[in-house]
């Protein structure tokens, strides 16, 4: 292994990563800042708009990741996190100083934005400086910080929130610290990481790829020889100039429609869509549930901030530690199959009426298995797999799809637990798992201890499945 200066590959991977963190705060403070606001907004009594104010993010987050590759191949990767800055500080300082719910929601979709373009410009940076040999491990450090971000969040509103008597009604709610100030600390204190984000954006480099794609060669050997020396920065460059034409400079999304490319979006695409109809969500759904039938109080916060937090983090530091020693393919075949046995066996559970620590213990263990595979790696996979010359437009569209997918899975599961019951709902995202188990086999190459230039290599191949491991 060549002698790589991981100092400076961690300080420039965590500060990109500063996008993951607050992508996971903005995500989940809402959640415990919703007893309040909802009733400062006096939307209490209305479930549409209720449903509006916890999904309006999701909206910034398609048209975030909608425009955020190409402006990332046209302006650069470190512009675009830039931006993404700017959203999330300007998204909190409104989100908390709004005064009527109108304004409220232009903020949350503008935060909604921010993470759009953070989900889909951090990892593909950092896939963009790391080494082949530890991509894995430094891309996983934006899902850490996800986590991070996430229990962050939690923590914060757990901390802000002052404790409410029982039977407290709506208008002293409405009166107290938590009704009139307190939800809005909770937005608030996403700011400060969010100007820290702004801040240090400038002390790192451009993505030497991104570089190399607009012709500047000797700017990208100067970051890729503070990498990795000067031996490796002279290789690199020129396998990275041999992925590159002419015209390869001006990015246009038909160029995803090239025969060669097109397979290559359609394994990304179908990637990021399971990532979020693998049903990780209906755990989530059923866990505080879960947790009551097992004996747990349904109030316990720190049951939910310790045991799925935690877990969570936990298994995000096992998936960095065998990501590049096990491999992507390898792990993502583990997920996907575990997944799909664990959700049969809940479907039986429930159709049996098993209640108690049987569900609890396998709830848990779906969390464990999607934390070390599915949630950080299908990041790895999207990041890497695509070529050179298109990979900030098909990241682009990839995450597009992943968000896309998201909002239908937030539509169509009450459907589904409606007309087909806990059970079936279960084993209808168990065959799903099962499915993405028989795609990834057939259809994944694996790309660990692969350069980028390598991976396009094997991506584009007539004799791809050759080269399938």
């Amino acid at each position: 292994m060549k002698n790589y200066n991981y100092t400076f590959l961690l300080s420039i991977s965590l500060v990109a990563a500063l996008g993951g963190l607050l992508f996971g705060y903005d995500w989940v403070v809402i959640g415990g800042a919703k007893p309040f606001y909802e009733i400062y907004f006096g939307i209490s009594n209305s479930p549409a708009l209720q449903g509006w104010a916890m999904s309006s993010a999701l909206v910034g987050c398609v048209a975030g990741a909608a425009v955020a590759g190409k402006l990332a191949d046209t302006y650069g990767r470190r512009p675009m996190l830039i931006v993404a800055a700017i959203l999330f500080s300007l998204s909190a300082l409104g989100t908390g100083a709004s005064e009527t719910f109108t304004v409220f929601i232009i903020w949350r979709i503008i935060g909604g934005i921010g993470i759009g373009i953070a989900s889909t410009i951090s990892p593909l940076y950092i896939a963009e400086i790391a080494p082949q040999e530890t991509r894995g491990l430094f891309v996983s450090i934006n899902q850490l910080t996800v986590v991070i971000g996430i229990l962050a969040a939690q923590i914060t509103n757990m901390l802000i929130t002052e404790v409410i008597p029982a039977g407290y009604t709506h208008v002293e709610i409405l009166a107290s610290w938590n009704g009139q100030t307190g939800w809005r600390w909770m937005f608030w204190a996403g700011f400060f990481p969010a100007v820290l984000f702004f801040i240090l954006m400038f002390l790192i480099p451009e993505s030497p790829r991104y570089l190399a794609k607009k012709g500047n060669y000797d700017t990208a050997e100067n970051t890729l020889t503070k990498i990795g020396g000067l031996a490796y920065a002279k290789e690199a460059t020129v396998k990275i100039k041999e992925t590159f034409t002419d015209e390869s400079e001006k990015t246009d999304f038909r160029m995803l429609l090239d025969k060669k490319a097109l397979p290559i979006l359609t394994i990304g695409i179908v990637l990021a869509a399971f990532q979020q109809w693998c049903g990780i969500n209906i755990i989530f759904n059923y866990a505080q549930e879960i947790f009551v039938s097992a004996g747990y109080s349904i109030n316990d916060l720190f049951m939910n901030i310790v045991i799925t937090g935690s877990i969570n983090l936990v298994f995000t530091l096992v998936a960095m530690g065998t990501v590049d020693k096990i491999g992507r393919k390898k792990l993502m075949l583990f997920g996907s199959g575990a997944l799909a046995v664990i959700y049969a066996l809940l479907g039986y559970f429930y159709y049996t009426n098993v209640t108690g620590f049987p569900l609890l213990l396998l709830v848990l263990l779906a969390i464990a298995i999607y934390a070390m595979s599915l949630a950080p790696i299908t990041w790895v996979i999207l990041s890497e797999i695509f070529p050179n010359r298109i990979r900030g437009v098909a990241m682009s569209v990839a995450t597009f799809a992943l968000w896309i997918a998201s909002a239908l899975l937030v539509q169509t599961f009450p459907i589904f637990n409606e007309y087909l019951g806990t059970s079936g709902t279960f084993w209808i995202y168990g065959v799903i798992c099962a499915l993405g188990f028989l795609f990834v086999f057939k259809k994944l190459p694996e790309t660990k201890n692969k350069s980028l230039e390598e991976i396009e290599e094997l991506m584009v191949s007539d004799k791809k499945s050759k080269n399938i491991q």
